[in-house]
């Protein structure tokens, strides 16, 4: 193994030169309005491209000098990076603490056949856990991903599930319009039309243009067009955005036990989940993409790249929205299982759960009603009306979904993994592995102990760290516990026998 220290990619330079010159044109434009008003048009445009020609001359500089003074190498033991002038940054990382080698590529660095690496050892300690290096060639980017990654599972190998486990299916796009991002996407779009109009000082105009396209309709009519070109941008904004996220998506397992995923049309990724940190999966079910029976597949495990600077990146995404046949046969592959843990079946909760759904349901609904009826008595009856506009429309609704959030609970054991489910807006199916459960948490509320129910919390290591099991039956619930992770909480159990059966309680 050669340990001789190696530079980044001397292309750095270029690439910053070309991303500040993107930067400077998107700045110029608005920029050249702006100067405009105070001076000539031919001296704005000299302004502008005088600050252009030191804004890209002063960024390839820097970044020149960063190629300069930045060297890492892979030894046997250790992989070290070097960094930085005045404050020199000597950096290294254990080798066999190493989890993660992930690649990413933004189109410009694919044109020029370069990527960034990302090595990760999986704890939540800021940058210090972390080496970057941005960027090198994409052989050495994969070569570096091999060798550090290069390990062999311990014990006997099960070889079936290796190699392809789930490709990109073209019609999972259908999925994309009826995800939370399309609202968000709409929203964005109007405010991003204001924001524009603002930077040009037409934002006056604009909204009379859109006052004068709808001056001879009603109220009801605008908001509902408005609404529905907000819903179509939104729509066309998710498309676009689940197209440059998970187009050439691929998810494979290699030998030695590493599980990889790779996507993206512009910007390519290539997030690799060691085998011996996962704990389980977890299955999504937002509440549009459950209605279309789909679901999506993320992975529970230790020391996920969650503070990564990529917003985008969903780490832990396994398999993009699929249809819920598909999740669960991934959710079994990736897990070496015959079966899915996530299509067993669940214990159902006490009926008091529900009761307790709907009170907060009905109460959540009704208080805003009441109030703007109190307002409406104190103040115009035009609120009345609202108030029971409002109570009409949120009552139904609120009983609906809390209906559904009591179904959607359920709990039980299959094989080596604890289950647990809730939610109704984003419903999640978590498949823990029963081994990676370090503690129980017994929570009860006082309206919990008059219905007999209490919240039980599984404390891991992996993924979000604890996962609640939401008013179950107290009795059953103590014994579930007991019975799926044995030895850990029966210390704190003691049995009553009043009558001839034992029932448990806490101490």
């Amino acid at each position: 193994m050669s340990e001789e220290w190696r530079r980044l990619d001397r292309r750095t330079v270029l690439v910053t030169a070309a991303v500040l010159a993107g930067v400077a044109a998107g700045a110029a434009l608005p920029a050249f309005f702006g100067l405009t008003n105070a001076m000539p048009a031919w001296k704005a445009a000299g302004w502008i491209l005088a600050g252009t020609v030191l804004l890209i001359g002063a960024g390839s500089a820097a970044d020149h000098v960063r190629w300069r003074r930045t060297r890492y190498r892979v030894g046997a033991d250790r992989t070290e990076l070097h960094t930085g002038l005045l404050l020199v940054k000597r950096r290294s990382l254990a080798r066999e603490r190493i989890r993660s080698v992930d690649l990413t590529a933004n189109p410009l660095q694919r044109v020029l056949g370069l990527v960034k690496v990302r090595i990760g050892t999986g704890e939540h300690n800021g940058g210090e856990s972390t080496l970057e290096l941005d960027p090198v060639a994409r052989a050495e980017g994969e070569r570096l991903r091999r060798e550090l990654l290069g390990r062999t599972l311990t014990g006997t190998e099960d070889t079936r599930h290796d190699g392809a486990l789930a490709e990109l299916d073209p019609r999972w796009i259908r999925y994309a319009p009826v995800s939370f991002v399309t609202v968000v996407l709409a929203g964005a779009a109007a405010g991003a039309l204001m924001q524009v109009s603002e930077w040009f000082g037409a934002q006056k105009e604009v909204i009379d243009w859109i006052g004068d396209r709808f001056h001879d309709t009603s109220v009801l009519s605008m908001i509902l067009v408005l609404v529905a070109l907000a819903a179509l941008a939104g729509t066309l904004g998710a498309l676009g955005l689940w197209v440059e996220m998970w187009w050439n998506y691929r998810l494979e397992r290699e030998p030695g036990g590493t599980l990889r995923v790779r996507r993206g049309l512009f910007t390519a990724r290539s997030i690799s989940i060691e085998e011996r940190r996962l704990r389980g999966v977890e299955l999504v079910e937002p509440l549009g993409v459950r209605m279309c029976r789909a679901a999506r597949v993320d992975a529970v495990a230790t020391g996920l790249a969650e503070n990564t600077e990529d917003e985008h990146a969903d780490h832990k995404t396994l398999l993009p929205a699929a249809p819920r046949a598909v999740a669960d046969r991934v959710a079994a592959q990736v897990l070496r299982a015959s079966e899915s843990p996530t299509s067993a079946p669940l214990t159902a909760h006490p009926l008091a759960a529900r009761t307790r759904r709907l009170r907060w349901a009905l109460w959540s609904a009704f208080t805003p009603a009441a109030v703007l009826a109190v307002l409406g008595a104190l103040l115009t009856p035009v609120l009345l009306y609202v108030a029971v506009g409002c109570a009409l429309v949120l009552g139904p609704l609120a009983v609906v979904f809390a209906r559904d959030a009591y179904r959607s609970l359920g709990h039980g054991v299959t094989g080596d993994y604890l289950l647990a489910r809730s939610g109704t807006v984003r419903r999640t199916t978590v498949a823990l592995q029963r081994g990676g459960v370090i503690g129980w948490t017994v929570g009860q509320s006082y309206f919990q102990r008059r219905a007999g129910l209490l919240t039980l919390t599984a404390t891991t290591a992996a993924g979000a760290g604890a996962y609640d099991i939401h008013d179950a039956g107290q009795d059953e619930g103590l014994t579930f516990a007991a019975e799926a992770v044995p030895d850990l909480l029966a210390p704190f159990l003691e049995q009553v026998r009043e009558t001839p059966e034992a029932r448990s309680t806490v101490r």
